[in-house]
């Protein structure tokens, strides 16, 4: 059992580390916090699932998309379409012109509920949309921009002209998706009332647990070839074409990995907050999201759950005090990051912290391995220094991105 490969994880360094985030997240934060700080925990963590997905995409395979917000928004408007119709019962609307389509619709002449609308009034298909529908988008920008080779600062300015598009195509159209002021009024689902403390602390924790689903799936992807070609691709992309792979379909596949993550991350931060509106999906937010990545470190996946966790509750707290001057505040630390610490904070862990990790590590290595000299014969001696060699290179030879 001690030998098992899933025991030997655990207990390695790589392993602790993932510990450590379930222990914060499962354990500690719980039992600190109330219901409510709690909440905005969950509403946070649900941004960490775009950080990951910008973790693969633009950290491991170098594609800069600076529109993650539109899958953030996409996956977030289709779990909110189900819970608007849900809540929106001819019932719950006898009082509206039209009763049994949702109040902003019946607000702006619209007596009929259109065709795109109906099939969200199965929770299956929504599940299904909330995915799919991010990745469709992906896949269809991923062909049309890397099948013909762009890339770079290029591809970054087009997601972020998309985003805008999307912006103000929400908003013009107010009748089919509530404007401005987006989906509203989200009371159940399936029933169960998502207003109580109960129900938010039950959410945070689907949250939690859908997050490490993400993270073990991004690590999965690291440790097998497809991760090192993705790396492969962001320092010599000409070499990996010139080896036979073909590179637009890599690209396509980790910008729709990265879009999938965003949903999942959009329809949680809707049912954790009660509403969804096109704010989440605009130039500003998506850039934010780009900083949660670029803070924890762009190229680890749990760099960037504690990048996501920092940021916001850092906007939180600031934003209480000086509404107004958060802006400022977020571009000088995405400045601070881009000039001061590139690697962000997993960097910052890898050079000072790492170092004292393996000082104390090999002390304590070299404390068992002399009472075992002591208790053991000669003959095994040269064993034990077989496997001390082995673990100094596995400590040499770690580093967060690994993570």
């Amino acid at each position: 059992m001690k030998d098992s490969p899933v025991v030997k994880w655990f207990t390695s360094r790589e392993g602790l580390y993932y510990l450590a985030l379930a222990l914060l997240l499962v354990v500690v934060l719980p039992v600190m916090l109330d219901a409510f700080r709690l909440n905005m925990v969950g509403k946070y963590l649900t941004y960490a699932f775009v950080a990951i997905g910008l973790v693969m995409c633009w950290g491991k395979a170098g594609i800069l998309s600076l529109g993650q917000g539109v899958f953030f928004g996409l996956g977030g408007y289709c779990m909110a379409m189900y819970l608007k119709l849900e809540a929106s019962t001819p019932e719950a609307t006898a009082i509206q012109s039209t009763p049994g389509i949702p109040d902003f619709m019946d607000w702006n002449q619209i007596t009929a509920l259109p065709w795109f609308w109906e099939p969200f009034n199965s929770f299956a298909f929504t599940l299904i949309a909330v995915i799919g529908v991010p990745v469709l988008l992906a896949f269809i920008i991923g062909v049309a921009m890397f099948t013909r080779r762009v890339g770079g600062v290029y591809f970054a300015i087009i997601t972020q002209a998309i985003a805008a598009i999307l912006t103000i195509l929400i908003i013009g159209q107010q009748g089919y998706t509530g404007g401005i002021n987006g989906i509203t009024d989200l009371r159940t689902l399936m029933g169960w009332d998502i207003r109580t403390d109960e129900a938010k602390t039950a959410l945070y924790f689907i949250t939690v647990a859908l997050l490490f689903v993400c993270l073990f799936a991004a690590r999965l992807i690291q440790k097998r070839k497809l991760g090192r070609i993705l790396v492969a691709m962001n320092t010599q992309e000409n070499r990996v074409r010139f080896s036979g792979y073909d590179v637009a379909a890599f690209k396509i596949f980790v910008f729709c990995l990265a879009a999938a993550f965003a949903g999942i991350g959009g329809a949680l931060f809707t049912l954790s907050v009660g509403f969804m509106s096109p704010s989440f999906i605009g130039i500003v937010a998506s850039i934010e999201m780009v900083i949660f990545c670029a803070l924890g470190g762009r190229l680890s996946i749990l760099g960037a759950v504690y990048g996501a966790l920092l940021v916001n509750a850092a906007k939180s707290g600031f934003s209480e005090s000086f509404p107004e001057l958060w802006p400022f505040a977020m571009g000088a630390l995405f400045i601070g990051v881009v000039l001061a610490f590139p690697n962000g904070l997993a960097g910052l862990y890898q050079t000072y912290v790492m170092p004292l990790e393996d000082r104390l590590f090999r002390r304590k290595r070299g404390s068992v391995e002399g009472r075992n000299v002591a208790v053991t014969a000669p003959a095994n001696t040269k064993d034990l220094e077989d496997k001390a060699s082995n673990y100094d290179s596995m400590i040499d030879q770690y580093s967060p991105e690994k993570s």
